[in-house]
């Protein structure tokens, strides 16, 4: 059985801020760094970080999963504006100095890729090597407003069958692949038992990000920030139905990456949900190519 350790650091402004810790510590390997979605946490990285730290990835390693402000077990922040990439990114870069980690393999799920844009452009020695997770330098506006329509607005659900029932309604459509087993586990990873009730576990003030968004404008890109991850090893993953990540995008990164592979995973759309053998085999086999 894999170690986890669940640890509870003070961001810059003092927030308590968390992160689990896998594997052994004193690990020769690289570490890998996982970064979760806008409305998403650590454990959704749990089984593909159990499967590289007990040692898929060529050697056991250590992994650490970060719970954004807001996320999770991290203390949610008392002014929404803190839910910002420049916020997050600081939170980031002050979590790993603390657990000391100063370069790292990074798996950035959506807004958790961006953010390993962002640390390739402001902080590239941090990185050895990237997986994005259905992310790009464009983001579709069709997925961002479908986005918006459900964080933090979806009813409370009265038991688990009706969270499942309520995430098919909402999701169902691109995640085709899923068994009912697949749905409740993600309904268990995106919602939690509080007080006897069935809550999300996130921040619903995220929803205020959203809400400041102007789809009908030109969303800007970022391929400058792409640009600085030109020199890593590069694993973009896509979801065979994402409305965020479009095949256009794909096609543009590989082209200005020429050492970028890619994966496409069947049957699910934004963002895939990396508990299949398949990915997690990928993933695990990209790791372990990397140069130590």
């Amino acid at each position: 059985m894999t170690d986890v350790q669940s640890r509870f650091i003070s961001g810059p402004d003092g927030l308590k801020l968390h992160l689990r810790d896998y594997g052994p510590r004193d690990s020769a390997a690289l570490p890998v760094v996982c970064l979760p979605g806008l409305a998403r946490t650590a454990e959704d990285f749990d089984k593909l970080a159990r499967a590289i730290a007990g040692g898929q990835a060529g050697a056991p390693r250590r992994v650490v999963a970060i719970d954004y402000r807001g996320r999770g077990l991290s203390e949610r922040d008392p002014d929404w504006k803190h839910y910002d990439l420049g916020v997050e990114s600081a939170d980031i870069q002050s979590l790993l100095a603390a657990v000391e980690i100063p370069e790292a393999i990074f798996v950035g799920t959506s807004r958790g890729g961006i953010h390993c844009m962002l640390l390739a452009a402001f902080r590239p020695t941090l990185l050895r090597a990237v997986v994005m997770n259905d992310i790009g330098p464009v983001l579709e506006p069709r997925g961002l407003a479908r986005i918006r329509g459900y964080v933090g607005k979806l009813p409370a659900p009265k038991s688990w069958a009706d969270a499942v029932a309520m995430f098919k309604q909402v999701s169902g459509a691109h995640f085709t692949a899923l068994s009912d087993a697949n749905w409740l586990d993600y309904a268990r990873l995106t919602l939690q038992e509080k007080d006897g009730q069935i809550v999300s576990r996130y921040d619903p003030m995220l929803m205020k990000v959203l809400e400041g968004m102007d789809l009908e404008a030109p969303l800007p890109d970022l391929w400058p920030q792409f640009e600085a991850l030109g020199h890593l090893p590069l694993l973009v993953i896509r979801g065979e139905n994402s409305d965020l990540l479009s095949e256009a995008t794909l096609a543009e990164m590989l082209r200005r990456h020429k050492g970028a592979q890619s994966l496409i995973v069947p049957g699910q759309g934004h963002a895939p949900l990396l508990l299949d053998a398949p990915s997690i085999a990928r993933i695990c086999d990209f790791i372990a190519a990397v140069p130590a």
